[in-house]
């Protein structure tokens, strides 16, 4: 009960770019996840797109907030991202591409929000 306390409360003080990067690596480990399920494990396979789908298109409705701090071509970029990512994860869906490029993209994301010593780093 202690240690939920404290990882509460860690979360809560935690700078959200580093929330951004912890929960990106959780859905990324998700994708991996499902990416090495047997065939039949359907299941696994749509919770981890859907949830990987859910964060883009969450990241996507705040870049198109006039008031976020990103720069308009980044926020035009993430944006355009999510929409790929979204085709990309119905195609996954239907059987028509692979996961793994998903992947991929949020490994490139998260290495953009960590630091030079490969740590989220704070906003």
């Amino acid at each position: 009960m202690g240690f939920q306390a404290y990882r509460q409360a860690a979360e809560r003080s935690e700078a959200p770019r580093s929330a951004e990067y912890r929960l990106f690596g959780q859905v990324t480990r998700a994708l991996m996840a499902a990416a090495e399920a047997e065939p039949a494990d359907i299941a696994t396979r749509i919770d981890a797109l859907d949830w990987n789908r859910r964060v883009w298109s969450a990241l996507a409705t705040s870049c198109s907030d006039p008031d976020n701090a990103l720069p308009p071509p980044v926020r035009a970029q993430i944006i355009s991202l999510s929409l790929w990512v979204s085709r990309h994860s119905s195609a996954v869906m239907r059987r028509e591409e692979e996961i793994e490029p998903l992947i991929e993209i949020n490994r490139i994301l998260m290495q953009g929000l960590s630091g030079p010593g490969g740590e989220a780093q704070a906003a």
